[in-house]
């Protein structure tokens, strides 16, 4: 980019001293005293000389507009959006400047005669006079000012923002610190009986709406850092704070009474470890394919061996957990591609991955307390695939929109000594649309919100969330 700025300060330089050029010649060559024009002008008549002064004005005019056109390209270039910034274009720019900076000198004014149209002919200006082009013929046969495709398109920095965020690392960066938070938020209804079906057809006992109400806040920092152009590792630690809310009927044995008790807890989530190798680097033909390799630790507060206990008396249909997990409980390991594609000011990308849950052994599965269940747990491997796309408004920000959806298969427990056993209702579908939002404040800080919105049972009611990425 400095390289850039340093052709176009000249070139702009150049274009305004044309433009403060242009009628000052014309003035000064129609006042010239008879001793400094007597050879150039002798013999033409006065309409001779005001056409020959046109062409002056004209051709000026001409190299004007061309340098112009060439710092608009520049400029373009410098924001990543028109020619590349390689050698073969600077070649083919501007034309060759004289001893003081600017365009080669017009001929003589005693060669530019009523009739004559210089070495070569064709090309007219606004006056209709003829001049000489002193620009080169574009290569290919490729028009001046036609956007050609780089090898590896420049991006703004609107669009890196999206690929940091919804792709992978930047490669081409060394350290980067990104912290965020988030707030995850549930609200299940559930239906809960307790008696039996009298006649197949009757049932008598109590009919309860149980509800939990549920937020959980997470704020985690991420550090990842780009070994080569192609490889990029992070580290992920969160930080996990729940508050649940449980609501009960039932109440002194009233159905329509209702009772409720809260909980809360706060503790280090699980910390993941990831690895990035970039497969394809994006090209006018390709899209950006980067594979990635994760694995999660069981860090944080397993969910397994936590007691439900009644907390209102009146209410036996009110039971709460003595505490909330901030983990899984497993090791987990996840390998996803993902692929992106620019096509300025438009960002297209996608994902697809795969989470294998290792089976585990605990000491005790069970939720009753005064009870203890040893078991061996295999939670259902999930599949996630999603896409979306962004759309980038200026150079510091763009606004994304993209769907995910991950499935997860029944769960399984082994009791000691026996087979697996399917746990019915464990199979899960979770799908979400999301909502982002980047802005990048300088070369080193970038804010990107989201919103995500559940739409299956599963899938959080929505998650709101921050992050700032700096960069070193």
């Amino acid at each position: 980019m400095s390289k850039l700025s340093t052709r176009i300060a000249p070139l702009a330089q150049r274009t305004r001293r044309l433009q403060l050029a242009a009628i000052p010649a014309a003035v000064l060559a129609m006042g010239l005293p008879p001793s400094a024009a007597a050879q150039a002008l002798t013999g033409q008549s006065v309409e001779d000389r005001l056409t020959t002064l046109m062409r002056v004005v004209d051709e000026q005019q001409r190299q004007i507009h061309s340098l112009e056109a060439q710092v608009t390209r520049l400029e373009m270039m410098q924001r990543g959006r028109g020619l590349s910034g390689g050698a073969d274009n600077e070649a083919t720019t501007a034309p060759p400047p004289g001893a003081d900076g600017l365009p080669v000198p017009l001929p003589p004014l005693a060669q530019l005669t009523p009739g004559s149209t210089g070495p070569t002919s064709g090309a007219s200006t606004a006056t209709g006079v003829p001049t000489t082009s002193s620009l080169p013929e574009p290569a290919d046969g490729a028009a001046i000012g036609t956007t050609q495709k780089a090898a590896q398109p420049i991006r703004t920095e609107a669009e890196n923002a999206v690929v940091q965020r919804e792709h992978a690392p930047l490669f081409d960066r060394k350290l980067t610190l990104d912290w965020g938070i988030s707030d995850t938020y549930y609200d299940r209804r559930q239906l809960q009986l307790s008696g039996f079906l009298a006649l197949d057809a009757i049932f008598l006992g109590n009919i309860n709406l149980g509800e939990t109400k549920s937020h959980q806040v997470m704020a985690d920092l991420d550090a990842r850092y780009g070994l080569t152009d192609r490889i990029s590792f992070d580290v992920d630690v969160p930080y996990v704070y729940r508050h649940s809310n449980f609501i009960v009927g039932g109440a002194g044995g009233a159905a329509s009474a209702l009772s409720d008790a809260s909980g809360s807890s706060g503790a280090i989530g699980d910390v993941s470890f990831g690895v990035y190798y970039q497969l394809l680097k994006e090209s006018g033909n390709w899209p950006d394919v980067v594979a990635s390799l994760r694995l999660k630790a069981p860090t944080g507060t397993s969910p397994f061996g936590i007691k439900l206990v009644q907390v209102d008396p009146n209410n036996t249909s009110l039971v709460a957990p003595t505490k909330l997990p901030t983990g899984t409980g497993f090791w987990n390991v996840t390998a996803g591609l993902s692929v992106l594609k620019t096509y300025d000011p438009v960002v297209l990308f996608g994902s697809l991955s795969y989470t294998y849950n290792l089976a585990r052994s605990f000491n005790d599965v069970s939720s009753v307390e005064g009870q203890t269940s040893p078991a061996k747990v295999k939670l259902g491997d999930i599949i996630q695939w999603g896409g979306g796309m962004a759309l980038a408004f200026s150079e510091k920000d763009s606004a994304s929109v993209s769907y995910t959806m991950a499935i997860e298969p029944q769960s399984e427990t082994q009791a000691p000594g026996q087979g697996w056993q399917k746990v019915p209702g464990s199979e899960t579908v979770a799908a979400a649309v999301n909502f982002g939002l980047n802005h990048v404040v300088n070369k080193h800080l970038t804010i990107s919100g989201s919103v995500s919105i559940g739409l299956t049972p599963d899938a959080p009611n929505f998650v709101v969330g921050v992050r700032f990425p700096y960069t070193f």
